[in-house]
C-alpha cells in the first residue's frame, strides 16, 4: 500500500509538471498574405495572422508577436481554411478491398493502412473531414491528443441497414441467419445489420455510446453491396423514425445513403436530416429540403474513378455517373443546403484524387463557390450535430478571429485558378492544423 502511494505521488508531481508546460501557448505570426475567409468572394489584401495556441488570435496590418514566436513571410500568397470533406472513410479509403473483404479479421492491417493514411489526407490540406462509416475512434482519439499527425473526424461509426441492405456482408449460406452470431464487419463495429424497431433503436444507441457524432443509415441501395439494387427502399418507415428520435435524443442528426427520389423523400419525410448520395432526387424533393432546411451530400465522381470486379457493382456505378450531370445543377438552382465530400474506397491510389473533387466543382461552380462549399459550408453541415461535435472550441471552416488555426497558405490565388488546388505537394506551401504546422516549404521562416 506505501508503495503504491509513492507511486501517486510521484504520478501527480509529474502530472503537474507536464500539466504546466502544456498550458503554455505556443505563437505564430504569418505576414503579408492575402486571406480567403471561406465566406466572402472579395480577399483580405495583404494583411498578418496572428495565431495563439490553437485559435486565430487577430487578423490585420502590421501585427507584432512575442519574440518566441514563429514568423512566417506569406510573401503575398493566399491563406485558405483547411479544406474539409464531407464523405470520407477514413478506415476504408487506404485499405484494398481483398483486405476487408477476403482476409476478414486483420483489423491491425486496416488500421495501420487508416492511420498512415490520415496524415496523407492532412498533408493533402484536409484538416477535417466528416467520417459517416467505419472504426476510426481509436484514430481519431490518437490524432486529437496529438499522439499521431491527421486530420479531424466526426465519426458516424458502423453505418446500419436492414438485412439485405447496403451494410449486409452476410452470404447467401447464412439465410436464415442466427440473430446471435456477428460478422467480422460487425464485431469490428465497421458496419451493422438491424432490422425491427427494437432493434434499430439498441443498435443506435451502441453507435452513439462508440463516440458516434452523427448516425449514418442506409435507405436504399448501394454499388459496393450486393444484395440491394440502386432502386430499392430499405428501412420501413417506422424504423428510420425509432432512429431519428434515438438521435433526437442525444442531441445530434441522422444521415442516410439513398440514391432514388422515393428514398430521398421518405427518409426526409421520417426526420432525416441529411441525404448521402440522392442523385436521382427530383426538383420537388428538393423543394421540401429546402423547405425543412435539410442538407444533400453529394460527390463529383466520373465514370474512371472507379471500376468494380463484380459487374453488378460496376453497371450500378455507371447508372449513377450518369446523373451527375444533372443533379448539380439542379441542386444549384433550388438552393438546397450542399455539402461536397470524395467517398474514396479501397485502396491509396484513389484517395489521391481528393483534391481532385474540389476541382472538379468547378465545372458547375465558380473558384469562390467551390471552396466556399469545401470550407464554411461544410463546417456548417458539421455543426448539426450540436453539442456531440467534438470540437467546440472555434469554428472551423472559416479564417477569423477565434475560429480554428487549421490554415492552408497557397502559392498563387485558387479564387481565380482552382486548378491550383489539384496539386498541394507543389502549391500548398504550409499547411497548418489547430496551429500546429504539419507542412512549410517556404523560406524567410523565422
Amino acid at each position: 500500500m506505501k508503495a503504491i502511494k509513492v507511486i501517486a505521488v510521484l504520478a501527480l508531481f509529474v502530472f503537474a509538471q507536464t500539466g504546466f508546460s502544456q498550458e503554455e501557448k505556443s505563437s505564430t505570426l504569418i505576414r503579408n498574405v492575402n486571406v480567403f475567409d471561406g465566406v466572402n468572394e472579395k480577399l483580405q489584401q495583404g494583411v498578418d495572422v496572428l495565431i495563439e495556441g490553437n485559435l486565430i488570435k487577430e487578423i490585420g496590418k502590421n501585427l507584432s508577436a512575442g519574440s518566441d514566436a514563429v514568423v512566417i513571410n506569406g510573401g503575398g500568397k493566399t491563406v485558405i481554411p483547411g479544406l474539409i470533406d464531407a464523405h470520407w472513410h477514413t478506415t476504408y479509403a487506404y485499405t484494398p478491398a481483398p483486405v476487408l473483404f477476403l482476409n476478414q479479421g486483420d483489423m491491425a492491417e486496416v488500421a495501420i493502412r487508416s492511420m498512415t493514411g490520415a496524415e496523407q489526407t492532412l498533408l493533402r490540406g484536409f484538416t477535417t473531414v466528416r467520417d459517416p462509416g467505419g472504426n476510426p475512434f481509436a484514430i481519431k482519439k490518437l490524432i486529437d491528443a496529438g499522439e499521431y499527425p491527421g486530420h479531424r473526424i466526426l465519426p458516424s461509426g458502423p453505418f446500419m441497414s436492414p438485412t439485405a441492405g447496403h451494410a449486409d456482408y452476410y452470404g447467401r449460406s447464412e439465410v436464415p441467419r442466427d440473430k446471435s452470431y456477428t460478422n467480422y464487419w460487425e464485431q469490428n463495429m465497421m458496419a451493422m445489420t438491424s432490422d425491427g424497431v427494437d432493434e434499430v433503436r439498441l443498435r443506435t444507441r451502441d453507435i452513439l455510446k462508440m463516440g458516434a457524432t452523427q448516425i449514418k443509415i442506409t435507405t436504399g441501395g448501394g454499388v459496393a453491396s450486393e444484395f440491394d439494387p440502386l432502386d430499392v427502399s430499405e428501412y420501413s418507415v417506422d424504423e428510420i423514425k425509432a432512429v431519428v428520435e434515438e438521435a433526437t435524443n442525444y442531441n445530434t442528426y441522422v444521415t442516410s445513403h439513398v440514391y432514388t427520389d422515393r428514398g430521398v423523400r421518405t427518409s426526409i419525410e421520417s426526420g432525416v436530416k441529411c441525404i448521402e448520395h440522392g442523385f436521382f432526387v427530383t426538383e420537388e424533393t428538393l423543394k421540401l429540403m429546402k423547405e425543412k432546411g435539410d442538407w444533400l451530400s453529394l460527390q463529383p465522381v466520373f465514370a474512371e474513378d472507379m471500376t468494380w470486379d463484380n459487374p453488378v457493382s460496376q453497371a450500378k456505378f455507371e447508372g449513377i455517373v450518369k446523373a451527375i450531370d444533372k443533379v448539380f445543377p439542379l441542386v444549384k438552382k433550388m438552393g438546397v443546403n450542399l455539402a461536397v465530400g470524395t467517398d474514396h474506397l479501397f485502396g491509396p491510389t484513389t484517395a489521391l484524387q481528393q483534391n481532385e473533387y474540389v476541382v472538379r466543382l468547378g465545372k458547375w461552380f465558380t473558384p469562390y463557390e467551390a471552396l466556399k462549399i469545401y470550407t464554411s459550408e461544410n463546417a456548417r453541415l458539421l455543426e448539426m450535430s450540436g453539442p456531440r461535435h467534438p470540437y467546440q472550441d472555434g469554428p472551423l471552416g472559416v479564417v477569423k478571429e477565434g475560429a480554428y488555426a487549421d490554415l492552408i497558405i497557397v502559392d498563387g490565388n485558387p479564387l481565380e485558378k482552382l486548378d491550383l488546388v489539384a496539386d498541394p505537394e507543389k502549391n500548398f506551401v504550409v499547411i497548418m492544423k489547430d496551429g500546429k504546422i504539419y507542412k512549410n516549404t517556404l523560406t524567410g521562416t523565422e
